[in-house]
């Protein structure tokens, strides 16, 4: 199985990227090992999430999410929290 996942920012920001293991993922993000954008905004908070069985279609639905804009990602965020 393969994720995408949305994190929030320290700063207010939004990150997206896909992993095939989420809680490791969102760990080192916030031990500072993970992307070169987060490293500087931690700690990070996992803020929305998708499953996908192949790591193209995930690959596929990330690129969709990191073309949202900033509102957007709320929604898309604050629909997942409900």
């Amino acid at each position: 199985m393969y994720y995408i996942y949305l994190a929030k920012c320290r700063d207010g920001t939004y990150y997206c990227g896909y992993t095939a293991n989420l809680e490791n993922r969102i760990e080192t993000h916030n031990k500072g090992m993970g992307a070169k954008y987060t490293k500087k905004r931690r700690p990070i908070t996992l803020v929305y999430s998708e499953q996908f069985e192949t790591r193209s279609l995930a690959m596929k639905r990330e690129l969709e999410i990191k073309k949202m804009g900033h509102m957007q990602k709320i929604i898309l965020a604050r629909g997942w929290q409900k």
